[in-house]
Formats: C-alpha cells, sequence, structure tokens
C-alpha cells in the first residue's frame, strides 16, 4: 500500500472540507453538507486503514505510552491514525458550523474555533463552547 499517496489524498479531502466550513456564509447549508460528506468519505477512509493494518506488527499497545508509540511505528498504523484525526476533527468543525448558525453567531467569530479545531481539536472545541456560553448569556441580558 502506497502511505503517501494515501496520506495526500486524505490531506487535500481534509482541506476541501474545512475549505467549505471557512465559506459556510455563502452557501451554509450546502457547505455543511459538504464538509460533513467529506468527513465521511474520511471515516469509510479510516476504517478502511483499520482494517488493513489489522493484524500488522507491530501490534498497537493502549496499556502504557511505549505500547502506543511502539505500535504507531508502523505506517499503516500511522496512517490509520492520521486519517482518524483528519476525520474527527472535520466532522466536529462541521457540528461546530451548524451550532453557530443556529445561535446566530457571527460566522467571523466563528473562524478561530474552526482554525484551534483544525490544528488542536479540543482546544478549538473548548473555544467554541466558550463563544457560544458567551452569546447565549449575552443575547439573553439583551432580551
Amino acid at each position: 500500500m502506497d502511505y503517501e499517496t494515501i496520506f495526500s489524498s486524505v490531506g487535500i479531502l481534509s482541506f476541501l472540507g474545512w475549505g467549505a466550513l471557512l465559506a459556510a456564509p455563502l452557501n451554509a447549508r450546502v457547505m455543511i453538507i459538504s464538509a460533513r460528506a467529506v468527513g465521511i468519505l474520511l471515516a469509510i477512509a479510516y476504517v478502511l486503514l483499520l482494517g488493513a493494518g489489522w493484524g500488522v506488527e507491530p501490534a498497537v499497545s493502549y496499556g502504557s505510552l511505549a505500547g502506543v508509540m511502539k505500535g504507531m511505528s508502523a505506517p499503516s498504523h500511522m496512517m490509520t491514525g492520521w486519517t482518524h484525526f483528519l476525520a474527527f476533527d472535520l466532522l466536529i468543525g462541521s457540528w461546530i458550523v451548524e451550532r453557530s448558525r443556529a445561535s446566530e453567531i457571527n460566522h467571523l467569530l466563528v473562524i478561530p474555533c474552526l482554525a484551534l479545531t483544525f490544528l488542536f481539536g479540543p482546544a478549538g472545541i473548548l473555544l467554541f463552547l466558550a463563544l457560544e456560553a458567551v452569546h447565549k448569556r449575552r443575547t439573553a441580558s439583551v432580551s
């Protein structure tokens, strides 16, 4: 299996999905559905990679840091892990945009949350949840 080609392919797919999320104000419904579709394609790629790497040595042992590091030394395992990150973060990004639209949060305020989610997953969702909480508090006090 050519992992360099797979790496490039899933990376390009991921960027297309993130591009759709950044362009959400143009046509939110289409862009969110597009990003989610890309996320699902990446999730399918993840499952296929997971199956292809099953039983490949070295086996990943989740009981210790050393076991995980040893397991990730196999290209098949590392590619599977990378695709997992790309798929999951993009699906979370599409959820953030969908939820921000429902809460009527300005998309310009959401972009830093998306960038952080792309780069550092959980940090991005924490920033969005904080933004959403502040927005709800301000909206409630204005009403």
